[in-house]
């Protein structure tokens, strides 16, 4: 009984006591700022970053209630519908918006949800509570709000992603990508910088990855008048600069083929890197023939072959 009664002196925070709830419906308007360049700077980091923390974690939770529910959607369709939706709201004063992978978790394994019309009615729910129940809302602790996150949290988190016997299966890198992802999200108390760094260090293992698997093998021709090189693997600035020195130049003999039907060239330096081939070539007198090529890997080399070599 005594510490009912002391808990019930202390003065908790409540929901209305962070900021006034809505009482009536929204009306459409512009918003009341000046609209010059100097807004526009002001604004445009912001909106970068919840843009693109939004939309990634958006494409991340429909990918998780795909394999969950066992089916498919449209993830550019998924990407527009949040723009648009955005864009509408913020002439209502409504504030930015986007998948919520720990409601969405909740909505879909406990709840069982599977069509458009849970969203609907959490949106719609939410706006009665708050029009129509704003003053019972508001008397709502703020302590018993943090109780249904954190038990939101834990059963949204995987926790088999963390247990020690996946860890030790999972790549040095994957692990790494989410150590740092959550150093930077924690000791700079802003999600976007997370999700940045995270991304950037997931691009650059995958690239150191992705450019060892490019190989070139060399075939001579029985006769001896041609030798045919087989390049295989992905072709882009990691992996482009190593192929060039796969070549014997000095060695081979005048009419050299190579076979790119087992390639794929993704960026300008892998054309620049088939064009110094050729230039070393010729300036031995030899000639280069090159095969293979899928129609989107011939389309930038025609575009850029012979652009890109200068003099050299």
């Amino acid at each position: 009984l005594t510490v009912i009664t002391v808990a019930a002196g202390i003065a908790v925070p409540t929901v209305g006591d962070r900021g006034e709830l809505p009482s009536s419906l929204p009306v459409p308007g512009l918003p009341d700022v000046p609209f010059t360049m100097d807004t526009l700077t002001t604004v445009a980091p912001y909106a970068l970053a919840m843009a693109l923390v939004g939309l990634m974690e958006s494409l991340m939770t429909a990918k998780l209630v795909d394999d969950i529910t066992d089916t498919h959607s449209s993830k550019t369709r998924e990407s527009i519908g949040q723009g648009v939706a955005n864009i509408v709201t913020g002439f209502f004063g409504g504030m930015g918006g986007c998948a919520v992978i720990g409601q969405t978790m909740i909505n879909v394994k406990v709840s069982g949800s599977r069509t458009r019309l849970s969203t609907f009615l959490a949106g719609a729910f939410l706006m009665v509570l708050c029009i129509v129940f704003g003053p019972v809302v508001s008397d709502i602790p703020m302590a018993a709000l943090v109780a249904v996150m954190i038990m939101v949290s834990v059963a949204a988190f995987d926790w088999h992603s963390i247990a020690p016997k996946t860890l030790r299966r999972m790549p040095a890198g994957e692990t790494g990508v989410m150590v740092i992802t959550v150093v930077f999200v924690l000791t700079t108390h802003n999600l976007a910088v997370g999700v940045v760094v995270g991304t950037v260090t997931a691009m650059v293992i995958f690239a150191r990855r992705v450019a060892h698997l490019a190989e070139v093998t060399a075939v001579a021709d029985p006769d001896g008048t041609s030798v045919v090189y087989r390049v295989t693997g992905e072709l882009f600035f990691a992996s482009s600069n190593d192929i060039v020195g796969r070549f014997d130049y000095s060695g081979d003999p005048d009419h050299v083929v190579i076979d790119l039907s087992s390639a794929h060239v993704w960026d300008a330096s892998s054309v620049a890197a088939l064009d110094a081939v050729e230039t070393r070539y010729a300036q031995r007198g030899k000639t280069v023939e090159i095969t293979g090529l899928n129609e989107p890997s011939a389309r930038l080399h025609d575009k850029l072959s012979g652009e890109l070599v200068g003099g050299n």
